[in-house]
């Protein structure tokens, strides 16, 4: 299969496109910068709503993980709308473009678009599945809209999956970077009361689910891409000291966390909680490799 990956310099991307590689499957990097390799690279440039045309539609399916990140600065109505754009006009493009493709009878015929957990909000101990409703809050809009914008694809008649993602555990990139040299410190802590729930996942079980919806027909719309393992944050940071043999017992109150990241943030991000279950995936049948937190903290940082 040829498969078009947007995002594929990023943690998640790099990974997948790796595995993707060694399963035999060619893949083409939709890219911003001018292309290097006609052969492996695609053009396009979302905030000027233009794409190779042609280039998509060499691609058997899209995998659209491309957006800037959520913690790429302290939110102000500047970056949050980058955040916003970066998500929405890059999908629809996408979409669009896809539609108009599959109106012409072209390839390809499957989108994978990311999303997140983030669609539901912070909901307490309320168990979040699928077909649950949307929250509140500045992500829970933004994945809104994020999804919203793949209704192109969807009308033109694709099998299109809404990617709820939720915390992606790796040995380096994302939250590990920031939270492993702290705990090694033996100054972590839970933040806030701990008791929000954390939807968490191993990098490779994100992908191997990744690859599961790409090869598989029988999923689209919303999917949970969680640990059926679902813990709350208190029980997270207990399993992270342990995996790294330190104590985990130093509190962050909510108070100092939303002065340092701004309300907003805070409540969105560190403090949100979202326990949500991965139904879809389980119904059908997929299997998770990690759904134990400490078992799978200990395959990272040991």
């Amino acid at each position: 299969m040829k498969v078009l990956i947007t995002g594929s310099s990023g943690m998640i991307g790099g990974h997948l496109m790796r595995r993707l590689i060694d399963d035999g499957h060619s893949v083409l990097r939709l890219v911003r910068r001018p292309v290097r390799d006609p052969k492996t690279e695609v053009r396009w440039i979302p905030a000027r709503d233009r794409i190779d045309r042609e280039g998509v539609a060499e691609a058997d399916a899209v995998i659209h993980l491309a957006g800037k990140n959520v913690a790429s600065g302290r939110w102000n109505d500047r970056l949050k709308q980058e955040i916003m754009d970066s998500r929405v006009e890059s999908t629809e493009l996408l979409a669009q473009t896809l539609a108009e493709l599959r109106a012409e009878g072209r390839d390809p015929k499957t989108l994978l678009s990311m999303s997140a957990t983030g669609f539901y909000g912070s909901r307490g101990d309320e168990e979040l599945v699928e077909d649950s409703p949307p929250g509140d809050g500045f992500i829970a809009d933004v994945c809104i809209d994020w999804e919203h914008a793949t209704r192109f694809a969807i009308h033109a008649g694709l099998r299109v999956v809404n990617m709820r993602l939720g915390v992606v555990l790796a040995k380096s990139g994302g939250m590990m970077d920031k939270l492993a040299p702290i705990f090694r410190l033996g100054i972590g802590g839970p933040i806030g009361n701990g008791r929000q729930w954390f939807p968490w996942i191993h990098i490779d079980d994100a992908i191997n689910a990744i690859i599961y919806l790409l090869t598989s027909d029988s999923l689209s719309g919303p999917v949970n891409i969680v640990s059926p393992g679902i813990v709350q944050h208190s029980e997270f940071v207990k399993a992270l000291g342990s995996a790294l043999n330190r104590p985990a017992v130093v509190p962050v109150p909510a108070k100092l966390v939303e002065l340092a990241m701004g309300k907003d943030m805070a409540r969105d991000t560190v403090l949100t909680s979202q326990r949500v279950i991965p139904r879809k995936l389980l119904d059908d049948g997929f299997t998770f490799q990690y759904q134990d937190l400490t078992e799978a903290l200990v395959s990272l940082l040991q």
